[in-house]
């Protein structure tokens, strides 16, 4: 198994397939630039609030370990919470958030009363911030990363992945444990839906970092980073009534590896993600799947020469129509990373955006979209300071 980290450095790959030219979007414009001061390296998605945006910061604010912070679309940032590092969390913010009922709801990756993250609420109107759950680093998780979001149900309690705990028998990033799905009401009671690496060999899935998506019924669908039947991880299915999980499908490598963004679903209950590694040229893939776990590549990154078409995407998928746009967090023109549009039933990619550095770099956290059409999303390096950026995409 490839056991590379997901924020490893990465060489840049010659010619092998059909040359896909980019066609740079003319109305990209990076709305905000972290300091350090207000946030820095922002690495997940972003949730969209009347006209405004809010996201957190893995590190910078007043204590360094991260921020909640909250944008007007004219570019004005407010943090509205410095993680202290201690109780209230620290280190990476680890879950794009989520609004319910004027209050915010995330993770924290470290921090909280042992250490092993937490799940926060802050009311928007105080800016309050209160820790809802603290993992205990064992049975019931620890590291709480969820690239992506967690999800709410009807009744308001919530859902997401644990990187770590559960099941012992996994060491990833200092957490001990395979990682688990978890259900958390709005009072802060937590129950372990399931435990990866449950089954011999972890051909259920081991370690998952993305959040989860949710269908009609309630099913709970994800991704995990290692496991499956070849050890380079999942796509899951899980019944939180009974804790059934299925493995939909494990990738082998020449349809993907080590997906870092989870999945989405379209009305048909198909999925669409990305992974980050794996495919024809082992630089990544965007891939569908029907409700029987049938996989298809829709493309295979490093296509183009020089990967000016991107590579390593980290992200979710955001679908329109037949169009599917996400980020790479290496590649492109200038190597900085990419934002990008695969036509789902052409399988043609169009590159969106190049960064550059001084327009940020190393994109991580899922787009979002507004109901014009604009895609809002974040580097993690680069921008005025190095610290990343905030940027805003016009799709075609």
């Amino acid at each position: 198994m490839n056991k590379r980290r997901w924020f490893s450095g990465f060489a840049l790959a010659l010619a092998m397939l059909a040359v896909h030219q980019p066609i740079e979007a003319q109305t990209f414009s990076v709305l905000y630039s972290f300091a350090g001061s207000d946030g820095s390296t922002p690495a997940s998605s972003l949730i969209l609030i009347k006209s405004n945006i809010y996201g957190t910061t893995n590190y910078g604010g007043a204590y360094g370990n991260g921020t909640v912070f909250k944008l007007t679309s004219t570019g004005s940032e407010t943090v509205l919470h410095s993680f202290g590092g201690g109780s209230d969390g620290a280190v990476g913010p680890g879950s794009g958030l989520i609004l319910h009922n004027n209050n915010l709801y995330g993770t924290t990756f470290y921090g909280g009363a042992y250490g092993n993250g937490t799940v926060f609420r802050l009311n928007l109107k105080t800016n309050n911030e209160t820790v809802l759950y603290n993992f205990a680093g064992g049975t019931d998780g620890a590291g709480p990363q969820n690239q992506g979001q967690m999800v709410m149900d009807a009744a308001g309690d919530i859902y997401g992945t644990t990187t770590g705990g559960g099941v012992s028998d996994c060491d990833i990033n200092g957490f001990f444990g395979c990682g688990t799905v978890f259900k958390l009401t709005n009072t802060g009671s937590e129950t372990v839906l399931y435990r990866f690496c449950s089954e011999a060999n972890c051909s259920d899935g081991q370690n998952p970092i993305a959040g989860l998506v949710m269908d009609s019924t309630g099913n709970l669908y994800g991704t995990t980073f290692y496991g499956g039947a070849y050890g380079y991880g999942t796509v899951f299915e899980l019944n939180p009534t009974t804790g059934q999980e299925t493995v939909l499908h494990s990738f082998d490598f020449s349809d993907g590896e080590l997906p870092i963004g989870g999945v989405i679903l379209d009305k048909s209950g198909n999925l669409y993600g990305a992974a980050d590694g794996g495919g024809t040229i082992g630089d990544g893939t965007v891939f569908k799947m029907d409700t029987t776990g049938n996989e298809t590549v829709l493309y295979n990154f490093c296509s183009a020469p020089n990967c000016t078409d991107g590579a390593l995407p980290q992200a979710n998928i955001v679908r329109v129509g037949q169009d599917l746009y996400g980020t790479t967090y290496v590649g492109g023109a200038y190597g900085d990373g990419t934002v990008f549009m695969v036509n789902s039933k052409k399988g043609k990619e169009t590159v969106l955006h190049s960064f550059a550095g001084s327009d940020g770099a190393n994109p991580h956290g899922s787009l979002v979209r507004d109901k014009t059409g604009n895609l809002y999303g974040t580097t993690m390096q680069g921008g005025a300071y190095g610290a990343g950026t905030v940027f805003k995409v016009m799709t075609p």
